[in-house]
């Protein structure tokens, strides 16, 4: 194997035996670090491929990794096991499915398919959807899961209303998905997590059989996931994990900072290697970095450093509002054009809201672009329904499936229909498919709804047999043709698009390639090629189905720009309460990763640098000011320059309550290369950009600094988790706490809440009460 490595990579690369931390900065070269471990392990260690396990977060990343290894080996790495954490574990879970009650063809249940299920429950408990959000039932069950907490032990624990209507959907939904054969994405950890802990045989099995573990992305690992390495390396200790606590973003859905700080003490004798040596960026991005990250105390001192040249120094740009923000943007990428492409540009920001404005610019001035963050492939309704006949076939207890498949195309099985067969199946505790393949016998069946479910039922059972031993593009080319689906997509008016969509779902199964080596014994049997797609469909991430290869600008949130990198980033909406998060900036943890966060973007850019944010934004049909963030108080001076972007006369003398009205001229860019003069406003710390040739005017005295303004300062919510102003939706006002919304009457910045707290009723104006997701 030749590859050339630095001197701390290569000291990661040739460790022996034990446990060893790479702390891998950004741009260092992680992934050249851990493919070339496991590749040293197979050539020179004499490690067998099938003895690794290499975890990494996205199925792009373990598809590269897996290439990469393989090249290196020049050989095979069938017998290599290589995959997401959820990937792994659903490989587990089907070989040990007899352990867990379950059967091997179990189903994975995605957002929507929960939700279905979590109401399911909710109605067994008679606890009513439009007064309990099923949305914030199903967060607080994940974060349990994801936390290893079982129904009965949350029940224990609960303290809170929504607490206690949890303790009683929790177990009534987990008896509902084993009932059906299904677990949901948390499942996949949870379930891994109590086989491997409750069945000592399971456990020594894999702890056994992998020599080595391999993590990637270390410090975005959960309880879950710890307690699964924990099982499986614990006792030989040859565990490898490859992070950055620096970029640790996702504590807010269960990633703990303290796996990747407390390593050591975890596994006692690690050698821990730090890799500092940034490939990436210019000299003067990573000066930002460092300079900003350091205000952190839970991290590990690091300091990147790189061979380029300084580079161009950081633009930091203010602007009027979120309009002339997205201008600026634009015109600035225009500009760059002759040099760079579209590709080669990205634009950053905290919340998927701040698309919009960005999204209008790039319009108007005939750009192609693309949003990740998007509706996924795979979610998209046409593609579901499609699956979800595919998903009957292989699991004839997913009643979620057969609800979604039988009601399209259209086969006069209306409401009423389904409701008294549900009815039925409850009764015989049966499945739906079982009980719609009797339908004849079933009491109060409308006579022609009861043959269109046993025709369906018969339809399915045939499918079921085809896929046993036929290729998963054969098994969808019969679904399509057995019910008629293409027909039924031709008729609807956006038909064409839908039958593009479906046609793009079939070139996904022509390309499927088996890549497990299965290892079930003669009872469980081997799983079929149908099945082992529809696992990895249902286990794709949203950034594995984004195509970069087009000339598009990309648009996204920071944190799906992670592990990406571009020539030129913009991060715009640097300002307090939109970024940091003014939730997440209430503790010194949550502010401490809007940091981490922060420090992402910037180190996403290879050449250029430009950081961005508006004095006023308008948000949820309001304006208000706005004061710049407190992050930008951090950067250092040198390699920053300060600049105002044009447009702020014209602000000034908007339309009445402050709104802005249309722009009447282009905005320009500031010009590198020209002269730019010290303005001689109130606030000499910012550069005014030319225009024209001529110097702008500066802002008065009043907008000169925003921080100092006694406006409205509007508190952005979590874009991870968006308030949601809908009757039964949970919130939590910062003065009455917890309640539930009963009625919300108006719109813009005159809407009002009727909300139920515990002391009792209150009416409350949205954009000034503070409130928050409960």
């Amino acid at each position: 194997m030749r590859l050339a490595l630095n001197p701390e990579q290569r000291a990661a690369v040739q460790h022996g035996e034990g446990p060893l931390l790479v702390l891998a900065g950004a741009g260092s070269g992680k992934t050249r670090v851990l493919t070339a471990r496991a590749a040293s392990l197979v050539e020179t260690g004499g490690i067998p491929p099938d003895r690794i396990l290499a975890v990494t977060f996205t199925n792009k990343a373990a598809g590269e990794m897996r290439e990469r290894i393989g090249s290196l080996i020049g050989r095979d790495t069938r017998g290599l096991w290589i995959g997401t954490f959820h990937s792994m574990a659903a490989r587990i879970l089907r070989r040990e499915a007899p352990r867990l009650g379950r059967g091997r063809a179990f189903t994975i249940y995605d957002e929507d398919d929960s939700l279905r299920a979590i109401r399911d429950a909710m109605e067994e408990c008679d606890y009513d959807p439009r007064r309990w959000s099923p949305r914030s039932l199903r967060a607080r069950i994940s974060t349990a899961k994801n936390a290893c907490i079982s129904p009965s032990e949350y029940a224990a624990a609960t303290y809170d209303l929504m607490g206690r209507a949890i303790s009683e959907v929790y177990p009534v939904y987990q008896r509902l998905l084993t009932r059906r054969n299904a677990y949901d994405f948390d499942d996949l950890l949870s379930e891994t997590v109590r086989l491997l802990e409750q069945h000592e045989e399971a456990r020594s099995h894999y702890a056994d059989r992998f020599l080595h573990v391999l993590v990637d992305e270390y410090q975005d690992t959960n309880h879950a996931q710890y307690r699964i390495l924990k099982a499986l390396a614990g006792q030989h200790g040859n565990i490898c994990v490859v992070g950055d606590d620096d970029q640790s973003i996702y504590g807010w859905r269960g990633a703990d900072l303290r796996n990747i700080l407390d390593f050591e003490r975890d596994f006692p004798g690690a050698q821990v290697v730090s890799l500092e040596q940034n490939y990436r960026s210019t000299g003067a991005i990573l000066e930002v970095a460092n300079a900003v990250i350091a205000h952190n105390t839970e991290r590990k001192p690091k300091h990147l450093r790189t061979e380029r040249l300084e580079g161009e120094r950081i633009q930091l740009v203010r602007t009027a509002d979120e309009r002339r923000e997205a201008s600026w943007v634009v015109r600035e990428i225009e500009a760059s054009l002759p040099q760079v492409g579209l590709r080669d540009c990205a634009v950053l920001y905290r919340t998927n809201a701040q698309s919009r404005a960005f999204e209008e610019a790039l319009r108007r001035a005939g750009l192609p672009y693309r949003i990740v963050g998007g509706v996924p492939f795979f979610e998209r309704r046409e593609v579901k329904d499609v699956l979800a006949y595919l998903r009957l076939t292989v699991n004839p207890s997913d009643d979620a499936a057969f609800q979604r498949a039988v009601r399209w195309p259209r086969r006069g099985v209306g409401d009423v229909t389904l409701d008294r067969l549900q009815d039925a199946a409850r009764t015989a505790g049966e499945s739906l498919l079982e009980a719609a393949a009797r339908a004849s016998t079933v009491e109060n069946l409308p006579t022609a709804g009861g043959r269109a479910l046993e025709d369906f039922a018969a339809g399915i059972t045939r499918l079921a047999d085809f896929q046993k031993t036929a290729q998963p593009l054969e098994v969808l080319e019969q679904c399509a043709r057995d019910f008629g689906l293409a027909a039924a997509l031709e008729e609807e008016e956006d038909g064409a698009d839908r039958l593009e969509n479906v046609s793009e779902l079939f070139s996904t199964a022509a390309a499927f390639e088996r890549t497990e080596v299965e290892e079930l014994d003669d009872e469980t049997g081997e799983a079929s090629d149908l099945e082992l797609y529809l696992q990895s469909v249902s286990l794709r991430s949203e950034i594995d189905d984004v195509d970069f290869e087009g000339d598009a600008l990309t648009l996204m949130t920071l944190h799906n720009a992670k592990g990406l990198e571009f020539p030129i980033v913009f991060v715009a909406g640097l300002e307090d309460g939109l970024f940091p998060l003014s939730r997440a900036a209430e503790s010194e943890m949550g502010l401490e990763e809007e940091r981490r966060l922060f420090y992402v973007g910037v180190t996403r850019a290879m050449d250029r640098l430009y950081l961005t944010y508006a004095d006023r934004r308008w948000r949820a049909g309001m304006e208000s000011r706005s004061m710049r963030s407190s992050f930008l108080e951090e950067l250092p001076e040198e390699p920053v320059e300060r600049l105002v972007a044009s447009g702020f006369r014209s602000w000034r003398r908007g339309g009445r309550q402050g709104k802005p009205t249309p722009e009447t001229r282009a905005v320009e860019p500031p010009w590198r290369g020209r002269e730019t003069e010290k303005g001689n406003g109130p606030d000499p710390w910012w550069r005014v950009s030319l225009h024209s040739g001529a110097v702008e005017e500066e802002p008065s005295e009043s907008s000169a600094d925003p921080s100092e303004s006694e406006d409205l300062h509007y508190d952005y919510s979590d874009s991870q988790v968006p308030l949601e102003l809908a009757a039964g939706v949970r919130v939590v006002h910062p003065r009455f706490g917890e309640g539930v919304i009963l009625a919300v009457s108006g719109t813009g910045s005159g809407a009002k809440a009727d909300i139920e707290f515990e002391d009792g009723m209150k009416k409350v104006i949205v954009a000034y009460a503070g409130l928050r997701p409960a």
